[in-house]
């Protein structure tokens, strides 16, 4: 008996592998209950439907998110410009306010660093009343003023009327800040109220925009279902005009003459055949049962075939294992047989050991040299 190798096992499965799926593809293509022809149109009108409903969903979601960008939008530009025109502002006062108050005419040390001091200065002496003579200079000595008093008194006058002048320009700078106040206050009301009205308006055409969509769709829908029961209503009209039809026709007609070919009486119209007579139908019956019986005995012979491959295999597994059992006997019975020789030589060769060393702690030399070749001899 050949043993079986995993090569052929591998090579029968795949062949049983094969035939059940050709067998599973049979049963689908030679069964009429379940095979099908085409598509469903409705359902694939319904999924049509359901996805441009996602799609209109998604749009109208997405222009809602536009219309609220472009709503941030229009905040965010109008609170940049009114930040910008405060800052402008702003530092438009504080040039103001350091052209009118913070001259460089009006500081102590500008006579220090002015540059026209040379076109302004004069020649070194004018005359005795000359201020700009110094002690240095030696031209005009402490006491030798003689217009000290109109001098002071001019300077007195001169003292108030900057007094007077400073305080008048401070009331028109506090005045011109207030009035300044009042016009951005004003000015920010306004932008706020633009920007509400603004607002208001998006909000207003929002709604209206919405009412127009709603309208919209409602009147597509009325005429979509006007459409539809038009459509069903002529669809109905039709069938019942084809029904009449049929019924009062030939088509439906029971008389088998109507069937008979001029070409002779083997021959039908095909268009007004009803059907095969009773002996022709037994006769195809009769056919179908011996093809059932041939399938059945060709199935029989399949089955008896894998059960012969079957126990073949089985067969050869068995003898596989036998085999594969004998062998392992074999080898436990070489590894006692080894080990019992491994053994006894291991016990000869400690009694030998054992032996030379009791010879080597009793017997002299050369005793031990003769009693080793009378041994050996």
């Amino acid at each position: 008996m050949e043993v079986a190798q995993p090569k052929d096992l591998e090579e029968d499965f795949g062949q049983a592998k094969k035939r059940h799926a050709e067998l599973c593809r049979q049963k689908r293509i030679f069964n009429a209950r379940n095979r099908i022809f085409g598509g469903d149109i409705d359902a694939w009108n319904v999924q049509v439907c359901d996805q441009k409903i996602r799609e209109a969903t998604e749009k109208a979601r997405q222009e809602t998110f536009a219309a609220e960008m472009r709503q941030n939008d229009k905040i965010t530009c109008i609170l940049e410009d009114r930040a910008r025109r405060d800052r402008k502002n702003l530092c438009k006062a504080i040039n103001d306010f350091q052209q009118s108050f913070q001259k460089p005419e009006t500081r102590r040390e500008f006579d220090l660093s002015d540059p026209l001091a040379l076109k302004k200065d004069l020649p070194a002496r004018q005359s005795d009343n000359d201020a700009r003579n110094t002690v240095s200079g030696m031209q005009k000595f402490m006491g030798e003023d003689l217009n000290v008093h109109q001098r002071r008194k001019f300077q007195e006058e001169q003292n108030r009327e900057w007094s007077l002048q400073q305080q008048r320009e401070w009331k028109i700078a506090r005045e011109d800040q207030k009035h300044a106040e009042d016009l951005y206050l004003e000015t920010r009301l306004q932008f706020d109220e633009t920007a509400k009205h603004l607002q208001n308006l998006e909000g207003t055409t929002r709604k209206a925009v919405c009412a127009a969509v709603k309208e919209f769709n409602k009147n597509q829908a009325l005429e979509s279902a006007e459409k539809k029961r038009q459509e069903r209503k002529q669809e109905e009209e039709d069938n019942l005009a084809e029904i009449t039809n049929l019924l009062r026709g030939d088509l439906l007609s029971e008389d088998p003459q109507q069937a008979a070919s001029s070409f002779g009486p083997h021959r039908v119209v095909p268009d007004r055949w009803k059907g095969m007579t009773h002996e022709q139908l037994e006769q195809i019956r009769l056919v179908q049962k011996q093809q059932v019986q041939e399938k059945l005995r060709l199935q029989e012979e399949e089955r008896q075939r894998d059960m012969d491959w079957d126990q073949q295999r089985v067969q050869r597994a068995r003898a596989t294992l036998l085999s594969e059992r004998q062998l392992q006997r074999q080898q436990r019975a070489l590894r006692r047989a080894l080990d019992g020789s491994n053994l006894s030589l291991a016990k000869e060769l400690l009694l030998q050991k054992k032996y030379m060393k009791e010879i080597y702690t009793n017997q002299p030399t050369e005793d031990y040299f003769t009693q080793f070749n009378t041994r050996s001899r």
